[in-house]
This record gives C-alpha cells, sequence and structure tokens, in this order.
C-alpha cells in the first residue's frame, strides 16, 4: 500500500505541527509518502518501500542521492568545522569554492555572493544589477519563476504566489512575454532576468536566438543581463549551462539546486566591473547573512563538482536524455489523444499533455513506484531524473507511464 501506515503516521503527526500551507497532505491519505533514505536514483520510504525518482528532489540531486563522494566530503567536514563567519573570518574551504565557481562557469564571471536557496541568489543579483546600473527596474517573463523571498516575489510570475503580499512587494518588474523578441526596454530598467529554459513554468524552450537578442538589448541600453540557471545549470541541459547552447555569456549568474549536492548552497556570480559596483568591504557587508559560505555546505559544493566533472555531466545528460526523448516521442505516437507533445533538452524533459490532468498523474505514478512533478499550468508533467539514471531505469519508468496512460 501506497502511502504505508508509518508515512500515513507521520502526516497525521506534521498535521499537528507545521504550518498548514507548507506541505499537501491529502485527507484520504493518498499522498505523500514520507522519505528514510535516498540513493542514486532510488528513494525508500518510512514503509520501506522504494521508488524511482524523476525530479533528483526538485534537480538537486544530480550526482545521485547521498553520492558517496558528496557523503564522505560532508562527514570529513563535520569533524573539522561545520560553521564558521563567513563575512569576518572566512573558512578555507569557502576560498576553494570560490575559485572553483570562477573557473566553471563561462567567460570571466565571478565574485561569488553565496547564499543558502536559489531565491538567495536571485535578491543578490537583483541588488548586484541596481548598484551597478543605478536603475531599479527589472524586465521577467511570464512563466517565470525565481523563488519566493519578497524581491525574487516581484519577478515571479504567478499571481497566486504574489497577490497575497500585495502592498509589499516592490513595483520594480514588468512581465514580457517568454520568447518574445524585443526591441527596447522600458524606462528606468537596469536588468533583465530570464531561465535559460523555464523550469517550473513548464519546461519552455527559447526559440533559437532569443537569449543571444537579450544580451544584445542589454548592451544596447546599458542594462544587465541576469542568466537564472539555478535549475538549468552543472550540465542538466546538455551543456554546463543552458545559455552555452547558443554562446551566451550573461553579465550575471545564479546556480544552485545541483551545486550542493544535497546541501543548501547557492551562489550569484558577475563580471568583475559588475561585481565591482558593490565597493570594498570595510568592515560591514552590504549583502551577507549567517549561513554565508558555511563549511560544510561549501564542502559538499566542491565534492559535488568534482562529481559533475568526473561523470562529463553534460555529455551524460545528452546521451541519457536522447533515449529518454525517444522513449516519450514513441509513448506519444501510442496515445495522441493525451500526450500533444515532448519537450526540453538534456535531461530536462517533459510531456504537454491534451489537459491539465498531471497532478493525477503524478498520484497515479507514485502508486506505482515513480515519483514525478506537474509543471506549467498543470498540463505538464515533468522529468528532471539524477543525471545518473541508466537507460533501464528510464524504460521502467516510461513502462508505468504507459500503463496508467492506457
Amino acid at each position: 500500500m501506497t502511502p504505508g501506515p508509518k508515512s500515513r503516521a507521520l502526516a497525521a503527526t506534521l498535521r499537528q505541527f507545521e504550518s498548514p500551507n507548507v506541505t499537501f497532505l491529502a485527507d484520504d491519505g493518498s499522498f505523500p509518502i514520507f522519505w528514510e533514505e535516498a540513493h542514486g536514483c532510488t528513494v525508500t520510504d518510512a514503509d520501506g518501500q522504494a521508488y524511482l525518482d524523476l525530479t533528483a528532489a526538485f534537480g538537486v540531486a544530480s550526482v545521485g542521492h547521498t553520492n558517496p563522494a558528496v557523503a564522505a566530503a560532508i562527514a570529513a567536514q563535520a569533524q573539522k568545522l561545520i560553521h564558521g563567519m563567513g563575512d569576518v573570518h572566512p573558512s578555507r574551504v569557502k576560498v576553494a569554492l570560490a575559485q572553483k565557481l570562477s573557473a566553471l562557469t563561462p567567460g570571466d564571471l565571478g565574485g561569488a555572493l553565496l547564499g543558502t536557496s536559489g531565491g538567495d541568489a536571485v535578491e543578490a543579483a537583483l541588488k548586484t544589477a541596481r548598484v551597478f546600473t543605478g536603475k531599479p527596474g527589472v524586465v521577467a517573463f511570464t512563466g517565470g519563476y525565481h523563488g519566493l523571498n519578497l524581491g525574487a516575489l516581484a519577478v515571479t510570475w504567478r499571481a497566486d504566489f504574489r497577490e497575497p503580499f500585495a502592498g509589499q512587494i516592490a513595483p520594480f518588474a514588468v512581465h514580457k512575454p517568454y520568447g518574445e523578441f524585443l526591441t527596447e526596454l522600458p524606462d528606468g530598467v537596469g536588468a533583465v532576468l530570464v531561465e535559460a529554459i523555464q523550469g517550473r513554468g513548464g519546461i519552455v524552450v527559447p526559440p533559437p536566438g532569443w537569449l543571444e537578442s537579450l544580451k544584445a538589448l542589454c548592451e544596447k541600453s546599458g542594462a544587465v543581463l541576469i542568466l537564472d540557471e539555478i535549475f538549468t545549470g552543472w550540465g542538466r541541459t546538455g551543456d554546463w549551462f543552458a545559455c552555452e547552447h547558443e554562446g551566451v555569456v550573461p553579465d550575471i549568474l545564479c546556480v544552485g539546486k545541483a551545486l550542493g549536492g544535497g546541501l543548501p548552497i547557492s551562489a550569484c556570480l558577475a563580471r568583475p566591473d559588475v561585481m565591482a559596483a558593490w565597493g570594498v568591504s570595510t568592515g560591514e557587508a552590504l549583502h551577507t547573512s549567517t549561513f554565508l559560505g558555511n563549511p560544510l555546505c561549501c564542502a559538499a559544493a566542491l565534492a559535488s563538482l568534482g562529481e559533475l566533472e568526473r561523470l562529463a555531466a553534460p555529455g551524460l545528460a545528452r546521451e541519457r536524455g536522447a533515449f529518454f526523448i525517444e522513449q516519450l516521442e514513441r509513448l506519444q505516437s501510442q496515445f495522441p489523444t493525451k500526450i500533444r507533445g515532448v519537450r526540453g533538452r538534456g535531461l530536462m524533459l517533459g510531456i504537454q499533455l491534451t489537459s491539465a490532468f498531471a497532478g493525477e498523474l503524478m498520484v497515479q505514478l507514485l502508486h506505482r513506484g515513480v515519483i514525478v512533478l506537474p509543471a506549467g499550468d498543470g498540463d505538464i508533467l515533468e522529468f528532471t531524473p539524477p543525471l545518473v539514471i541508466s537507460e533501464e531505469e528510464i524504460t521502467h519508468a516510461v513502462t508505468q507511464l504507459k500503463l496508467v496512460l492506457s
């Protein structure tokens, strides 16, 4: 039975002690399961039942759940230094991570502003753009998701997230249609913020040349291009960063998710002249936090990046992604009244359904031992598994999907 009795008991306890708006707990007990262990692409719940994870836990576990190299790095660091004073007395491992980030990201990006979540990286990017350009306005895009901090919320598209906080969100953002070529930027705009491929918005790949056109428009207008590669980065789409597919180097780059191998860490990086606009610290940082450069998270990030390099992550995503796409396209031909199309790149994939029943499929697949998420307006079923997923696991997942579609 999925969920089993232990998951159901945990759900009843959670209902009493967590804010009721956080975790969806089905009244009939059919959702969710409670995770106990995870290794590679396999999750085991509190009842000992195994599941194939096609989400990488929101795109985080690119190198596989509980990757041995990452786990070993965390254990070793935990014996030496768990927490430090990131902006006062930094740790050696923070220095090593800042160097590694500069080496692996496109162009001459560097000067890392570290955070703990993707929303933190976006907040840092928005502030960096403001201090560099002197202009508060930001162009963002329909369907965009950049986090739920108040600053990031202003540039996130979904009204259901923003409306409860109307009056607290500064009106500095204007949203334009994602993928539409722009000829000019509104007055007062100092930044364009965009996902290289939209994730939560529905695995939306922009038209060829669009990112390049945004970069050119920013250069012409004196604005900066901020690329949110929190989901798409670190090899997921078949390049180290999705912007490299078009040869575009942003002025500011946001990274996170897979960066920490499972621990919470993110970063905002920028061109040297852009980051220099912050000025040199005189003893009080303008943008910092208690856990900035946390040693445990930095050690995990270094190990995760090392694993991504060892695995040759972009090539792995291209290879397994091509196999996955082939299987999904075959499935589409068998169910043309239910699947409208296959979309995405690398191992950031989705199927577009003919109506908004992705949520129903999510629950049905869970009961068959496969973990997936809906995206878009409930008409997209999203597949962003760990990059280490095997062809056998992909075949098993598609077989289960075929059964629930039949």
